[in-house]
């Protein structure tokens, strides 16, 4: 996955999309939901909600029979894996220790975090690398 790299380092995600995954989040109360981000050349194309096989409000995981078909659909578009969603029901938009572990089995992508505990939702964006947690700016743009 080629991340953005540069100083302005940013997930850039429409505000459609960013819609279309707080649905997906608060659909899927009282636990927490999941999705892929997929995209190509940085810029995030098609939101894939996914289902949490934990069916927990404090965990997630997604089948893997499910992420397998999903990236076969992001290789049929010429997309790669951006971003993995998930949200938080009850806490804020931070990687809990069990997301950091989670993120070494995906290195290079997004970590897109929603968090239900207050209105509107917070969505927040984590690199992971190393169990070290880097913030990184949402930025938002207009679909043209």
């Amino acid at each position: 996955m080629a991340a953005l790299s540069g100083p302005e380092l940013a997930m850039i995600v429409d505000r459609a999309l960013a819609e279309e995954m707080i649905a997906h989040a608060r659909a899927e109360l009282p636990n927490e939901a999941c999705g892929i981000v997929a995209g190509k050349d940085g810029l995030p194309a098609h939101f894939y909600p996914t289902t949490n096989i934990e069916h927990s409000p404090t965990r997630f995981m997604v089948d893997g029979a499910e992420v397998l078909r999903v990236q076969r659909e992001m290789r049929a578009h010429g997309w790669e894996m951006l971003a993995i969603f998930h949200s938080h029901t009850h806490t804020a938009a931070y990687p809990s220790s069990t997301d950091t572990n989670f993120a070494a089995n995906w290195p290079d992508v997004y970590y897109l975090i929603a968090s239900l505990q207050n209105e509107p939702p917070a969505l927040r964006a984590f690199l992971v690398e190393d169990g070290t947690v880097k913030e990184e700016e949402v930025a938002y743009r207009q679909e043209a």
